[in-house]
């Protein structure tokens, strides 16, 4: 899907005051940020704690609203998309009701939404996620990365127009987290889904983004808008590259905050 100016997501000029006891104007979250992601493409937000990062993502699904600008999705207004169920959401907290099964967890957006369940669909996410044989396990029989595995395939379930990720394997291990990003490569190889990930993670933003969007500190801002030149599908190997070292290196020079004043 894309909007009259072909992008997927639209954000124009998008500004964000949050009110603040005692501080008549409020607190500037977000100051004139403008940004597009095309479709089919896989864009990170990266940048400082506080930065706005998940407050976009939040506007690009409609649970919030922008202070001033717009924010388009396919050219349609968030609350359009939502309403017939066009985004996939995961956060960090993965959110799975503890007394459901795999199976139902993932089948929980059809019935949400009032649609006849897809057992098809879920048996082929299962797969896709390999938990094949899990089917029937609860949360609590699940490692985190199985749980967030199970929390992805849910956010694919209902072949979402635009996925949005906040933050999904933040709260682990780095092991199980990198694993979690070759995994997520591989999916989102799969269905081509437009994606938009906010992390703290330089190196995940690198390996798996077609684009990154560095943000500066509060107010967010845009401060760099890098395509990322590695070739798909990419190889774990990657990750020791000398030119992969050098974008890391100087990704992390721009969140200093010092890169911004």
């Amino acid at each position: 899907m894309s909007g009259p100016s072909g992008a997927a997501i639209a954000l124009h000029d998008v500004t964000r005051r949050f009110p603040l006891k005692g501080v008549p104007e409020g607190v500037l979250a977000l100051d004139r940020v403008t940004l597009d992601v095309q479709p089919g493409e896989f864009v990170a937000l990266l940048g400082p704690s506080g930065c706005g990062k998940s407050t976009l993502l939040r506007m690009t699904a409609g649970l919030d609203t922008p202070s001033t600008g717009t924010v388009r999705v396919g050219g349609e207004t968030p609350a359009a998309v939502a309403a017939r169920q066009g985004f996939g959401v995961a956060f960090q907290d993965h959110a799975l009701l503890p007394w459901l099964t795999v199976r139902d967890n993932i089948a929980l957006p059809f019935r949400v939404a009032g649609k006849p369940v897809n057992q098809g669909r879920i048996a082929a996410l299962i797969a896709l996620v390999k938990l094949t044989g899990f089917e029937e396990a609860f949360p609590r029989n699940l490692s985190g990365g199985m749980r967030q595995r199970v929390n992805i395939a849910r956010a694919l379930v209902l072949q979402p127009e635009v996925l949005l990720l906040d933050e999904p394997f933040g709260a682990l291990d780095a092991v199980t987290r990198r694993h979690m990003n070759l995994e997520l490569q591989r999916i989102w190889t799969e269905t081509r889904t437009t994606t938009l990930l906010v992390t703290h993670a330089v190196e995940e933003a690198l390996f798996l983004a077609d684009r990154i969007v560095v943000m500066t500190g509060r107010p967010g801002r845009v401060a760099q808008d890098l395509p990322v030149p590695f070739a798909r599908p990419r190889p774990v190997e990657v990750m020791r590259e000398e030119r992969f070292h050098e974008m890391q290196d100087s990704l992390v020079l721009a969140l200093e905050p010092e890169a911004h004043d």
